[in-house]
């Protein structure tokens, strides 16, 4: 069922992309019991964790996963179940904040490509080079921080920079880093509901920002912007998942799917043992049994 949903949320070419065709609250008319999900989600997370060993094993691939949504969208939550059970060695957690003066100094994507997963790592994005394509697009004023010549502020400059993505994550998957988009597609009465939650339950206090109320206002702009990014940059080697959000269990069941299925096209195994190291192995376990 869920490699059924899956397939929905999956966008490998941009053209015609409408992000109103995709339901916040959709689970392609699939009742998810609470139960199952509970299930299929330990279920998955046990199957990702075995293939996390074999690409570590194997050091050749690595995987990088992004993770973009509206404020209360999901992305901590999801990113904590999902990577619940695997090991915390072969896993990055990335989260970029608004770009400090050093990294205002650089390109808008020099502070991202550091953060790219070594061989056999998994890379989470928690936001990622996609803010620079959303928020100054929705605040313009905020490109002035940026410093960048003014004969290259002009109305092509997200067209730009999303072909300056787009060419970034080819370069990337070229080098054999497997490239996952998810963004996690809250509706706004949901987002709504969330700030309460925020607001009334003393544990989750600390996550209300007077911010997010304010950034509310632009949800209608927002949600262009996240329109023309999935549009601009959606491709076979880097597909976006627009990700049901409104229910939660159900978005991180798609996510570690997405993840599963994309570990296993890689067809990992253990690295077999040259003659030498099969030599090395046949001695340490002769010094073994000779100490019996």
């Amino acid at each position: 069922m869920i490699g059924r949903i899956l397939d929905r949320c999956r966008i490998e070419d941009g053209k015609g992309f409408r992000l109103k065709r995709h339901d916040p609250a959709g689970t392609a008319g699939e009742t998810i019991p609470h139960d199952w999900a509970v299930a299929q989600l330990a279920a998955g997370v046990a199957r990702l964790a075995a293939l996390q060993e074999l690409l570590r094993a194997q050091n050749s691939w690595s995987l990088l996963c992004i993770f973009q949504a509206i404020d209360a969208g999901g992305k901590d939550g999801t990113i904590k179940h999902v990577m619940s059970g695997v090991n915390p060695q072969g896993v990055e957690v990335t989260s970029f904040k608004a770009p400090g003066p050093e990294e205002l100094a650089h390109d808008f994507l020099w502070r991202v490509m550091r953060r790219a997963p070594a061989r056999g790592m998994i890379g989470i994005f928690n936001r990622s080079h996609y803010e620079e394509v959303l928020v100054p697009r929705v605040h313009p004023h905020i490109l002035a921080r940026q410093h960048l010549p003014d004969r290259l502020l002009t109305r092509k400059i997200w067209q730009h920079r999303l072909e300056d993505i787009s060419a970034f994550e080819r370069y990337l998957s070229r080098q054999g880093v497997v490239i996952l988009k998810f963004f996690l597609h809250i509706s706004k009465e949901e987002q709504r509901r969330r700030f309460y939650e925020r607001m009334d339950d003393p544990d989750k206090n600390w996550k209300f920002s007077a911010a997010d109320i304010a950034e509310r206002a632009h949800w209608d702009e927002y949600m262009r912007a996240y329109e023309a990014a999935i549009a601009g940059t959606a491709c076979r080697h880097a597909p976006w998942f627009v990700v049901p959000g409104d229910h939660k269990r159900f978005a991180h069941l798609v996510v570690v799917e997405a993840m599963i299925d994309a570990l296993e096209r890689l067809d990992l195994h253990p690295p077999v043992p040259s003659a030498e190291e099969r030599e090395l192995l046949a001695a340490g376990r002769r010094a073994l049994d000779s100490e019996g």
